[in-house]
């Protein structure tokens, strides 16, 4: 798919120019009003994403977590929806869990998506009824493609043991009590969507997210999840939109195994109160 193909380039150009930008501990880091941080890394993929999407599709908006104006009133049926630098807190710590994040939604659902990790050197695509892939840094460069360099991913529905992928910097006060409610497992923790992307490979099975995220950090992820097989959906089952007054997701699980498997912790949570 041309289209796909194009967007992948822009997040692997965007990716590179963040890893040329990586600065040493706490320098020239700005604060959002939310207390979030803000980096060059962040303004310059913001920049390069932007021009190589209007390119790609001219005539369709970008919504991006760098330009976005709260209170802008709802986005158009179809729109693009980017965050150059999703993990911003794990980038400055230099653990390499951070991405670059791009999806196409239409009519409220990601139907493109595309999760770059420079420093891992993976990407994540996927386009509605296309299927997904992972796609490894000499197939991503344009070399010579070894066996195995893109590869199509399935979630795993029926694993063995269960792997449940949580959150390395926000956690959040409910993710216990949802932890505790579910039959034996263990925990994985990770930064940026890439927890998304693990269930939909199959390196995971669960990731339940039940502190407060946007918009851009899950959509390009669900779309390929969805298309590896995995669900992506607010407690109540409700798979998650992109449309309507706010950019805030509700408290959501990505799952490949059935909900039987985690509806209780999701009650469990519900009742308490913790969302």
């Amino acid at each position: 798919m041309e289209l796909l193909e194009a967007v992948i380039a822009a997040a692997r150009e965007a990716g590179e120019a963040i890893r040329a930008l990586q600065p040493a501990a706490g320098a020239g880091v700005a604060w959002k009003d939310d207390g979030s941080p803000l980096t060059r890394a962040d303004l310059e993929a913001n920049a390069l994403l932007l021009e190589a999407l209007a390119a790609a599709r001219p005539g369709v908006p970008t919504i991006s977590e760098e330009t976005f104006v709260r209170g802008s009133g709802p986005p158009r049926r179809r729109f693009w929806l980017i965050d150059p630098l999703d993990g911003t807190r794990e980038f400055l710590d230099g653990n390499g869990e951070y991405t670059v994040n791009v999806a196409l939604v239409e009519h409220g659902f990601p139907v493109l998506g595309v999760v770059h990790a420079p420093s891992r050197g993976l990407t994540y695509a996927a386009a509605r009824g296309e299927g997904a892939v992972r796609i490894t840094a000499s197939a991503v460069a344009g070399e010579a493609r070894a066996a195995g360099d893109r590869v199509r991913i399935a979630a795993d529905r029926d694993p063995a043991e269960l792997v449940v992928a949580v959150s390395r910097s926000h956690p959040g006060v409910a993710l216990g009590t949802f932890l505790a409610a579910l039959p034996p497992h263990r925990t994985l923790a990770l930064g940026s969507s890439l927890k998304l992307c693990l269930v939909a490979d199959g390196s995971a099975h669960l990731y339940p997210r039940l502190g407060p995220t946007s918009w851009w950090d899950t959509a390009a992820a669900q779309a390929i999840a969805v298309e590896a097989g995995a669900a992506v959906a607010a407690l109540d089952g409700t798979p998650l939109r992109y449309d309507g007054p706010s950019i805030l997701n509700p408290a959501f699980v990505c799952a490949s195994v059935a909900r039987e498997r985690w509806a209780a912790a999701a009650q469990r949570v519900t009742q308490s109160g913790g969302v």
